[in-house]
C-alpha cells in the first residue's frame, strides 16, 4: 500500500506521468486505485463487445503483458520523483484487473453473463488488492520498485481469476439471474 498518500507530488517526465497514472485515473481524489481498475474494466468491456473471442483473448494477453512491462518500467522511474509506491500510480491496477479478466474469456452464454463475470472479477480483484491476503502483503512489503508494485497485483489478479473461474463453472450468474428474473 502506498506510504505517501499525502505527499506533494513533484515534477516528473510527462510520458511517465501519463502512463503510470493510467491516463490520469490515478489523480481521482478518492480511491484512485479503484478508479484505475474501473477504467481498465471499461476498456476490456469495450473490447469484449467489438472483438471476436479469439481476438479478445489475444488483446487481453497483450494488455496483461504490455501493462506489466510498462508498469515495471514507469514505476521505477516514478519512484525517483514521487517516492515508493505513489498512490497516483495506478498502472498496476490496470494490470491486475486484466489478469483477473482472463477468467472471463470465451464465455459461451448470453452477454449479460460475461458482463457480470467481468464485474465480479473486477470487484474480487479490488477486494483482494486492498486486503492483501495470502502472500500479497508479503510481496507488497518485501519486493520493492517496479516489480514489487506489479507483483502483488499479479497475485491479487490471479486469486480473483481463480474465484471468478469457480463462479463461472458453477454457473452462479445464470442461477442468480434465473432466481431474480
Amino acid at each position: 500500500m502506498s506510504n505517501n498518500n499525502n505527499r506533494q507530488l513533484g515534477e516528473a517526465p510527462w510520458l511517465h506521468v501519463v502512463l503510470s497514472t493510467g491516463f490520469g485515473a490515478g489523480f481521482v481524489p478518492v480511491a484512485p486505485g479503484t478508479a484505475g481498475a474501473l477504467v481498465a474494466l471499461i476498456i476490456w468491456l469495450a473490447l469484449y463487445f467489438f472483438l471476436s473471442p479469439l481476438m479478445l483473448l489475444i488483446a487481453t494477453i497483450l494488455l496483461v503483458v504490455g501493462s506489466l512491462l510498462l508498469g515495471v518500467w514507469t514505476d521505477n522511474v516514478m519512484e525517483r520523483y514521487w517516492g515508493a509506491d505513489p498512490r497516483a500510480v495506478v498502472i498496476d491496477e490496470y494490470f491486475g484487473t486484466w489478469v483477473a479478466l482472463l477468467a472471463v474469456q470465451y464465455v459461451a452464454a448470453p452477454s449479460y453473463v460475461a458482463v457480470w463475470l467481468a464485474v465480479i472479477a473486477f470487484a474480487l480483484f479490488r477486494i483482494i488488492d486492498i486486503t492483501k491476503p495470502l502472500g500479497c502483503k508479503w510481496i507488497d512489503e518485501n519486493i520493492h520498485g517496479g516489480w514489487g508494485c506489479m507483483l502483488d497485483d499479479a497475485l491479487a489478479g490471479a486469486y480473483a481469476a481463480i474465484i471468478t473461474l469457480a463462479l463461472r463453472y458453477l454457473h452462479v450468474v445464470e442461477r442468480l439471474h434465473d432466481l431474480l428474473f
